[in-house]
């Protein structure tokens, strides 16, 4: 099976987020942003704006200071896509309409009613699943 790596779910620090949380379970301690950085190709800082989300809502927690780094709060069993969906989701672009263009609040209005709707529906399908359940092969 070939993987389309292109292909974003959710916002774009949501497959970056559960890479993350992979390599976090699997070392069963502690790693440095670098390190976990290396390990999902991403940039360094790019990598801790995503675990300082992950930080925030209590999935992940961060020692400071040398020999410091991060680990999971939680076993992998008791995260869901949608608790990492959840955390990262503030991600999400938000691009103004001017003001006084009615036409382009009229269809930020019903897009965003419809955004909704979709993140709703997502959230629900990815409580189904659990970090542990992609860990295994």
């Amino acid at each position: 099976m070939v993987s389309n790596r292109g292909t974003q779910i959710g916002p774009p620090r949501f497959a970056v987020a559960v890479h993350a949380l992979i390599l976090l379970a699997q070392c069963e301690g502690m790693l440095s942003s670098a390190a976990i950085a290396g390990c999902v190709q991403s940039h360094a800082t790019f990598l801790r704006r995503v675990l300082a989300q992950l930080t925030h809502t209590g999935i992940v927690e961060a020692r400071e200071g040398r020999g410091g780094g991060y680990y999971l709060k939680r076993r992998p069993d008791q995260i869901t896509l949608a608790d990492i969906f959840m955390a990262v989701k503030s991600d999400c672009c938000e691009q103004g309409v001017e003001p006084d263009c009615a036409t382009g609040l009229q269809i930020d209005a019903k897009l965003e009613a419809i955004m909704g709707e979709v993140q709703k529906q997502t959230v629900e399908l990815l409580k189904q699943h659990t970090l542990a359940e992609l860990m295994q092969g």
